[in-house]
């Protein structure tokens, strides 16, 4: 199977980016509501020490979503900034070459 190399081009990335961004706005969204029902749970039983070892089992297993929840977010996070600082190293490079050729 030959592999070709494959060029991103600026809609692609921007789509990408669409996404992402709209994957983390969801995953937001999510993240506060998983948080309202710990509270509410923890209310429910009186128990807010998670260490408690009559603590809520839908709390224990909320605050584990909540908790892959926060690392996915960073994570997705990161990849848009590092995108984001990427781009404008090509803008910059681009406008450096064509500062160039106009001198020449």
């Amino acid at each position: 199977m030959n592999m070709h190399p494959r060029f991103e081009t600026a809609r692609e990335s921007t789509v990408r980016e669409l996404t992402i961004s709209k994957i983390l706005a969801d995953l937001v969204r999510t993240l506060q509501l998983i948080e309202a029902e710990i509270a509410a749970e923890e209310e429910r039983a009186r128990i807010f020490d998670r260490s408690n070892v009559r603590y809520a089992i839908l709390a224990k297993s909320l605050n584990d979503r909540r908790d892959n929840l926060r690392v996915t977010i960073a994570a997705l996070e990161q990849r848009l900034t590092e995108r984001d600082s990427a781009s404008h190293s090509v803008d910059e490079t681009q406008r450096h070459i064509v500062g160039v050729f106009r001198a020449l």
